[in-house]
């Protein structure tokens, strides 16, 4: 009962001198809030206002119609230019597309002949390039079916597609940018509040102060363990309450219980990882360093921004045990899908056991630090 009083009284003393650190409150305020809002309104996976310009050579009704059916949001007005203005245009980088359309265009189409109407698209803006190529050959394709069924030409289409999108059926992506931001600072943040207060102590030279007291090495890593734990718990969950269900009006499916539940498993992971980088760092400097390195690969490789299968075949073997991959997964099935305890417990299960792995290898570090330092 003596060590938890300690381990309570020490974690009280963590949080404390979080207080005083007015810029280290600053940055969780901000990650929590700006940063997540500005993350998941800020970019897109779809193409908004992106410059198009129409070379013209046919001049007929269908080629107006055509330039007609670009409009914001997903394109700026389109701007007429000419057949030798497109090489200087598209390197000067003026425009992403430059649609152009034949002579005799309208005549070809109304012939039956196919016309070719070339797009031209400044790869540079990939994302942009990749979903607006689509977007222009669906328009043409619509326009010049629309055309010519109002001549009484009926172009019948072999194949119906209806596309049914679930859980996100307008493809807004701050749904999506959301959750993946949310879950990529509670991963940042643990590890950075964790380590920091670690090596605080040792530079500020009071770790000498804690170990002329009773304590164990436990006491001393649990108490900032369930500190730090506690204020990253918080912050994001006024996130998802504040942020991305009340500014963000973003639906939860789920069980917000349960997602908070998940999180509360996860910070098991992060702080003992926390602690690990702080044992290993001798200075800020070198603990920025690991920080940078290390949370840029758990990102990238915890299918938050792009799917775990298109990764190598070798790598997901790996990834698949990497406890952020599998809170990004019963993230996104509670949040998204409206998943239960049924569908999410066996990533709980893994990510508790890579979590309880990770915390006594960080106990372990954390004793052998402190008996050098004896």
């Amino acid at each position: 009962m003596s060590h938890l009083k300690m381990i309570f009284w020490l974690g009280t003393k963590e949080l404390r001198s979080l207080q005083h650190d007015k810029v280290l409150v600053v940055f969780v305020i901000y990650a929590f809030t700006l940063a997540i809002y500005s993350q998941a309104t800020g970019t897109s996976s779809e193409v908004h206002n992106a410059s198009i310009a129409i070379v013209d050579e046919d001049r007929s009704t269908l080629s107006g119609r055509i330039e007609d059916a670009f409009y914001p949001p997903r394109f700026l007005r389109p701007v007429k230019i000419q057949a030798e203005e497109v090489d200087q245009a598209v390197d000067q980088g003026k425009y992403i597309f430059v649609v152009e359309i034949p002579p005799n265009f309208e005549s070809d189409v109304r012939a039956g002949r196919k016309p070719e109407v070339l797009v031209g698209i400044d790869a540079t803006a990939m994302l942009q390039a990749g979903v607006g190529s689509s977007y222009i050959q669906n328009i043409i394709l619509q326009e010049t079916n629309r055309f010519l069924q109002r001549s009484d030409v009926m172009v019948p289409q072999p194949v119906s597609v209806v596309p049914r999108r679930l859980f996100n059926p307008n493809g807004t992506t701050p749904w999506f940018n959301s959750i993946v931001a949310i879950v990529n600072q509670i991963t940042l943040l643990t590890i950075v509040l964790t380590g920091a207060a670690l090596l605080r102590e040792r530079e500020q030279g009071t770790i000498e102060h804690l170990l002329v007291m009773p304590l164990t090495a436990f006491d001393i890593a649990a108490a900032k363990i369930w500190a730090n734990g506690l204020v990253i718990l918080c912050a994001a969950t006024v996130s998802l309450y504040v942020i991305v269900k009340g500014a963000l009006a973003v639906p939860v499916a789920g069980s917000e219980l349960l997602f908070l539940l998940g999180v509360l498993l996860y910070l098991f992971f992060t702080t003992a990882l926390g602690i690990v980088l702080g044992t290993i760092a001798r200075t800020m400097a070198q603990f920025a360093m690991l920080v940078v390195i290390l949370v840029i690969m758990l990102q990238l490789l915890s299918g938050g921004n792009t799917p775990i299968e298109s990764q190598p075949e070798w790598l997901q073997a790996i990834t698949w045990f990497l406890p952020s991959a599998r809170f990004v997964s019963f993230a996104q099935a509670i949040i998204y899908r409206g998943a239960g305890w049924s569908v999410v417990w066996r990533d709980f299960a893994l990510v508790a056991a890579m979590g309880a792995v990770c915390m006594v290898y960080s106990l372990s570090r954390f004793r052998k630090m402190i008996a050098l330092s004896k």
